[in-house]
């Protein structure tokens, strides 16, 4: 799944090329859309590569890959050939996670869940089409699932996403999304009146499921920070995830309510700071 969704990330950086509006600095924007582009699942890609995504010559972009380089924003490997993200970009992100009020927050929150249910606990945060993860806590099993902090992955097919997507009405969602919906696994939702089904559900019972949708032996579900009352969210959500043979129908109604109660306590905490 790595190598289709950075061949993907590679694709939607030239449709940001194609879209730069025109008064955007031109350098600024290119380093930019670089930084994009290697942030996708940690791509490591060629000049050629990049040049191609971007629709910029490659002496232009080899340029700005030289100052990224000394500024370590990028690495190059020893072939210097490959490029990948620097230190610099690892140490930016590190500070914004610490300076975001509901990722600080929400620790003891996620450390509680995760102790209760035993499985793997996400805080994730609705960007354009996808989720990203911004605080996780490990499954104490041996059979986990693979997450990262600041993976992404197609909000559609993941219970954080889906959560988050709830909150708005059909004609939102259907705005926000890229269609046709892409398709993960075989059991993933793309048609269009099957996943606002989907959404209504979810935002009728309070929480939302991802039934191996972006992994097929994975089940996650997920409640929307706000406690799923329309308002006040921010596109944050917390999940519980596990492999399907941990996650029956009734033990996913145990953890849905636990993630609904975790959901809660972390959004009173914000709100109580003016956050939500």
């Amino acid at each position: 799944m790595g190598g289709a969704a950075r061949g993907g990330g590679v694709a939607r950086g030239a449709e940001r090329a194609v879209e730069r509006r025109p008064e955007e600095v031109k350098s600024a924007a290119r380093a930019l859309e670089v930084l994009e582009l290697l942030g996708t699942d940690g791509a490591r890609l060629s000049l050629a590569e990049m040049a191609s995504a971007m629709a910029v010559p490659k002496s232009s972009l080899h340029a700005i890959l030289r100052t990224m380089e000394a500024r370590r924003w990028v690495d190059v490997d020893p072939s210097g050939t490959r490029y990948s993200l620097g230190l610099k970009a690892l140490l930016t992100g590190t500070a914004y996670l610490e300076g975001d009020d509901v990722t600080s927050l929400a620790g003891p929150v996620l450390d509680a869940l995760a102790e209760e249910t035993g499985e793997a606990v996400h805080l994730g945060r609705l960007d354009g089409t996808n989720v990203v993860y911004l605080a996780k806590r490990e499954s104490r099993h041996a059979l986990r699932m693979y997450s990262a902090v600041g993976r992404r992955l197609p909000a559609h097919a993941t219970g954080l996403g889906k959560a988050v997507l709830s909150q708005y009405d059909p004609a939102e969602v259907q705005r926000r999304l890229d269609w046709p919906l892409e398709r993960l696994t075989p059991n993933t939702v793309v048609d269009p009146d099957a996943f606002l089904a989907q959404l209504a559900e979810a935002r009728l019972r309070g929480w939302a499921m991802d039934d191996g949708e972006n992994s097929a032996d994975i089940r996650c579900v997920a409640v929307a920070l706000g406690g799923g009352q329309g308002g006040g969210h921010g596109g944050d959500a917390l999940s519980c995830s596990a492999p399907v043979s941990r996650m029956d129908d009734a033990r996913a109604e145990e953890v849905a309510q636990l993630v609904t109660e975790a959901a809660h306590s972390l959004s009173t905490l914000l709100k109580r700071l003016g956050q939500h």
